[in-house]
Parts: C-alpha cells; structure tokens; sequence
C-alpha cells in the first residue's frame, strides 16, 4: 500500500475538505464585495439627503461630509477590489512568487 503525502497528490484530485476551504474562501470575498457595494449605496442615499438639506438651505455644507467619507470608501474600495479579486493584485504577486519558489526549488 503506497501513501503519498499531501505535496505530492496531484492538483486535479481535491480532498473535500479543499472544497469546504474554497467554498470559504469564496464566500468571505463575495461577503468582502457585498459590503463594499451596501457601503457605497448607503454613501450615495445619505449624501444625496445631505446635499438636499444643505441646497435647500442656501448653505453649501454638503461637500466636506461627502469628500470625506468618499475618501473612506476608496480605501475601503482598494483594500476590497485590489487585495480580494481573483485577477486582482494580491492574487498576481501571489501567483508570481509561487513561480519564483517553484523554479528555484531544488529537486532533490
């Protein structure tokens, strides 16, 4: 009877608990992209009520909260969109070093 340890099982046979990683793994990203998506959406009906009150007052206040808090939300957008998608940047640099570490690999 042969056993093979985990470095050597091929990448096409998964174990099911890789899938149960995936599928958590996939799961926090669609989570991480939802909330940006709700964030943005609270951003726009908030700021829109915002800028209604400040315009109806002759008052143009309106601009400092939103500048702000957009600002927020490009950080909070990068850290999300950048850093989590699979073709995103975090994924590439990973992807390049897995190379790196693979060609410099001694094999024996």
């Amino acid at each position: 009877m042969s056993h093979r340890s985990p470095a050597c099982t091929p990448m096409t046979s998964r174990a099911p608990h890789d899938d149960a990683a995936l599928e958590a793994l996939a799961r926090r990203r669609v989570g991480a992209r939802m909330g940006w998506l709700v964030h943005a959406l609270v951003y726009l009906l908030v700021n829109a009520a915002l800028a209604t009150v400040s315009l109806s007052t002759g008052r143009h206040w309106a601009i400092f909260p939103a500048l702000g808090w957009g600002l927020g939300l490009l950080l909070h957008g990068l850290g999300v969109w950048l850093s989590l998608g699979g073709g995103g940047v975090h994924q590439r640099l990973l992807n390049q070093e897995r190379a790196r570490l693979s060609a410099s690999r001694d094999p024996w």
